[in-house]
């Protein structure tokens, strides 16, 4: 997994409440295992036109500052709706790796964290000022730094905003740690287990 540390890069304002992940990636995409290929359909139905496929021009991921988004801004309750790890994928291949809302819910919310992905929960006012922030290409570059976790508003030297994230979750994240990657620190100590065991039970 690709750690995150400090990003810089330009957000992308998504006005909407209860973004759920049918909406992030459509039922239709979700027949491949793999975690590429998904950023072509992120917010398919909002993207692009159901009858001819072309691009809607109004979109916001669709005009350029925003097709290089790292950084998406939205509404209360992101990702709702049901499990699939394909929302975080898509994203990420897309190009986000970060998520800025007032809330999240529980299981997007961590599949963020097992892909790359750090989402922040901020109190309203603090995502209503990002969004501001947003909708203007002059102001729509921001930094966020994992490691002092604050938040640097562009053109504004008094543009810091704090966040907070589970020590645990920052932890894997700044490492870069999935849960194969956690699994595989105790290699050592898996590997003298087994080996331990298969002697203590030769017949197993």
């Amino acid at each position: 997994m690709q750690s995150f540390g400090r990003l810089t890069g330009i957000m992308a304002p998504l006005p909407m409440i209860n973004v759920d992940t049918d909406m992030i990636i459509p039922k239709q995409f979700l027949k491949t295992v793999k975690r590429t290929g998904l950023g072509t359909h992120l917010f398919e139905d909002l993207r692009r036109d159901p009858d001819s496929g072309e691009e809607r021009a109004d979109f916001i991921l669709n005009r350029e500052p925003y097709r290089r988004a790292q950084v998406l801004v939205a509404g209360e309750n992101f990702g709702c709706g049901s499990s699939r790890e394909h929302a975080p994928w898509a994203l990420l291949d897309f190009g986000i790796r970060c998520v800025i809302a007032p809330s999240f819910a529980d299981i997007f919310h961590a599949n963020c964290f097992k892909n790359g992905i750090l989402p922040i929960a901020l109190p309203q006012p603090a995502v209503d000022m990002l969004m501001e922030d947003a909708t203007d290409p002059e102001t729509a570059t921001v930094t966020v730094d994992l490691d002092t976790c604050d938040i640097r508003r562009a053109g504004n030297e008094a543009g810091l905003i704090s966040f907070e994230v589970d020590p645990f979750r920052r932890n894997c994240l700044l490492n870069g740690l999935d849960d194969i990657g956690l699994t595989m620190q105790l290699a050592g100590d898996i590997d003298r287990f087994e080996s331990a065991h298969r002697m203590a039970h030769p017949w197993q």
